[in-house]
């Protein structure tokens, strides 16, 4: 549904965004990952058409969009990280001003202010001004106006910064239920949680360029040891005795702490039954076994050398 082939964009020397490249289908969530200043809002800005590229296009339904007033960006949602509601009117005629925008008119917008507000849990509030709003409610609003002209694809840059986890929940339902009813949605965050309960693809940018691009799970394997067992022992024995270990296909490290051997591998479903199976044959009882999986703020790091928070 959307494609983005080889964005490009400076601002005078500094590349913000080089050869960003993409696609989102429908009923599919893409993360935009990476930290502060990756390039994330700039992709966005290009794709929406608030920014021209110095290269690259956008394609919507595989057609180009062409400038600011192509009837193909109708299609277009976007649910900005700056809130763009005005505090001294209410929910409703925040909506009704958002709806004017796209030529929405009498009962018809009615109709859509109706579903949004439902949507985002805001129906009792519609009559009452922004500025009584929290944060989190008004992060609802700012995702129901992006709503109301009926989007395929819905732009989402940061939409749950300075919310609180209640809202934060109630926003990932709506998505969720967007998603269902086959919309194709582009998130950006810095949250890497967040991406891996909602995402389907994981796109990570550092310095303006895609370092990874794949699913949650192919992600993770990028980094040399994506998953980890934990054993508690027994008879741990003397040290270096779990050295041959190291030589079962599949394991990557042992390292053995008192009683704990942490053995890490790529595929925890493949290598940890011969792992067992070994600790088993070299007469090795546990008392205890765990797993564990890098998340994606592990991968981040990894890839870049550098905590996904920070600049």
């Amino acid at each position: 549904m959307l494609e983005v082939r080889g964005l490009h964009r400076k601002y005078g020397d500094l590349v913000a965004v080089e050869d960003v490249s993409f696609r989102a289908e429908p009923g599919q969530m893409v993360g935009l990952l990476g930290p502060n200043g990756a390039g994330k809002t700039t992709t966005v800005s290009m794709i929406a058409g608030l920014l021209e590229p110095d290269r690259g296009e956008v394609l919507i339904e595989g057609r180009r969009v062409a400038g600011d007033t192509d009837p193909v960006k109708r299609k277009l949602g976007l649910v900005p990280q700056d809130l763009a509601m005005h505090d001294e009117l209410s929910a409703r005629e925040n909506l009704a001003l958002f709806g004017a925008l796209y030529a929405l008119r009498g009962a018809a917008l009615q109709r859509v202010i109706d579903a949004a507000l439902e949507l985002v849990g805001l129906a009792d509030r519609a009559k009452d001004r922004v500025r009584t709003f929290s944060g989190g409610m008004k992060r609802r609003l700012n995702l129901a106006g992006a709503l109301l002209h009926d989007p395929q694809i819905l732009l989402l840059d940061e939409p749950t910064v300075g919310v609180d986890p209640q809202s934060r929940n109630a926003i990932f339902t709506n998505l969720e239920q967007l998603k269902s009813q086959g919309k194709a949605l582009v998130y950006t965050t810095h949250y890497m949680e967040e991406a891996e309960r909602l995402c389907d693809r994981i796109i990570i940018i550092d310095h303006g360029r895609v370092i990874a691009n794949d699913t949650l799970e192919a992600v993770r394997r990028l980094v040399p040891a994506v998953n980890l067992i934990e054993v508690d022992l027994e008879n741990p024995g003397e040290d270096g005795w779990y050295g041959p270990l190291r030589m079962v296909d599949g394991v990557d490290s042992v390292e053995l702490q008192g009683n704990l051997l942490r053995v890490a591998m790529r595929n925890l479903s493949e290598t940890s039954p011969r792992v067992l199976e070994w600790l088993r044959a070299n007469g090795r009882t546990y008392t205890h076994l765990a797993s564990q999986r890098a998340d994606l703020e592990t991968v981040f790091l990894t890839l870049t050398g550098r905590s996904v928070r920070n600049a």
